[in-house]
């Protein structure tokens, strides 16, 4: 996609002109972000008695174990107090991806992809973080990741 910049000092706010030869599914969603998402706010997680803001760029994954949701990122593993289903409504639109019943990856940090086995998708994750996709999602991942 070519992506064109013009200053013009007369104009009272920001015009963004997107021009397709036709309509797509990726210039809709460009026009959305356009719209009116707003900036990303960060996650509020916890360990122990202490409360962090992590931004998204920094979570590796969001995952269910023992009834609760984590938040792992390069520094460690967090304690989230939303639900895997209200994570996946506040993220949609993003690189974050439910891969199972349990877990969403942040696609950004994927650094290996291994396709061969039959039906399932092994994700690595940035620190040797290994995830399964389960075959529930597969249609899902390939379309996100354009396979």
């Amino acid at each position: 996609m070519k992506v064109e910049i013009q200053i013009d000092p007369s104009l009272d706010e920001p015009v963004a002109v997107l021009r397709s030869p036709s309509p797509t599914e990726e210039i809709e969603a460009l026009a959305a972000r356009l719209r009116g998402e707003a900036v990303p706010q960060p996650f509020t997680v916890y360990r122990e008695r202490e409360a962090a803001r992590v931004s998204r760029s920094m979570v590796l994954r969001f995952y269910a174990e023992d009834k609760g949701v984590l938040c792992q990122t390069e520094q460690g593993t967090f304690t989230v107090r939303q639900r895997l289903y209200e994570l996946e409504q506040a993220l949609e639109g993003t690189r974050f991806v439910r891969v199972s019943n349990s877990e969403i990856v942040n696609l950004d940090r994927v650094t290996g992809l291994d396709l061969t086995l039959a039906g399932t998708i092994k994700m690595t994750l940035e620190g040797g973080t290994v995830c399964w996709v389960s075959r529930r999602y597969v249609k899902k991942i390939r379309s996100a990741l354009g396979l």
